[in-house]
């Protein structure tokens, strides 16, 4: 059985990007970020969104570690705070690869029972990731999810923030997922940017 890179290990084994093991071409915004960056306070202290509000759009801004909600009308409701593939630099590419995927995809599938908490699935990989992993002679992966803490875990909330540790998954706490869950329309869009 292939492995599943929306469910993994918590937490990541991997030398911290700040030991002496830390490879010395680790990109400066993945040694930031995961060397436990503050999470800017107005993020992190966002109300939660009304019960009949919806979420039309998802945009991830993979350099800030943020992800945007967007009503319908494109008004921004909330920014959340994310983890990201263990290698986030750079679009996934291959199964395996630790990053998080770029482009335009939709939100396709829904599962209140994940290893995860709850979880939104994301439509990667679309025609030109299989595509351009098939010309290389490699799988593209898939099971990229929006997915809250490890089952048990959740009460490390946003200390999980310190590190990217997802296969290539987007990362939130389990009260967040709650709230994406209940109030991303189906077939809502997700833009994930570098």
């Amino acid at each position: 059985m292939s492995p599943s890179y929306g469910f993994h290990r918590w937490p990541y084994h991997k030398p911290s990007l700040l030991s002496p093991l830390a490879p010395a071409n680790a990109p400066a915004r993945a040694l930031r970020h995961r060397a436990g960056a503050a999470v800017r306070p107005a993020i992190a202290r966002q109300p939660a969104l009304p019960a009949d509000s919806e979420i039309a759009k998802l945009v991830v801004r993979k350099a800030d570690h943020e992800m945007d909600a967007y009503d319908a009308q494109g008004r921004l409701l909330k920014t959340y705070p994310v983890a990201l593939g263990f290698n986030s630099v750079g679009h996934k590419q291959f199964e395996g690869d630790g990053k998080t995927s770029e482009g335009r995809y939709t939100i396709n599938d829904r599962n209140p029972n994940s290893g995860y908490h709850k979880n939104l699935g994301v439509s990667y990989p679309n025609d030109a990731d299989r595509a351009y992993a098939a010309a290389q002679g490699k799988s593209a992966g898939g099971d990229i999810k929006i997915h809250g803490m490890r089952n048990g875990m959740g009460a490390i909330g946003a200390q999980h923030l310190h590190r990217d540790w997802t296969h290539g998954c987007i990362a939130v706490t389990d009260g967040e997922i709650d709230e994406l869950y209940a109030l991303v329309k189906p077939q809502a869009e997700i833009e994930i940017l570098p």
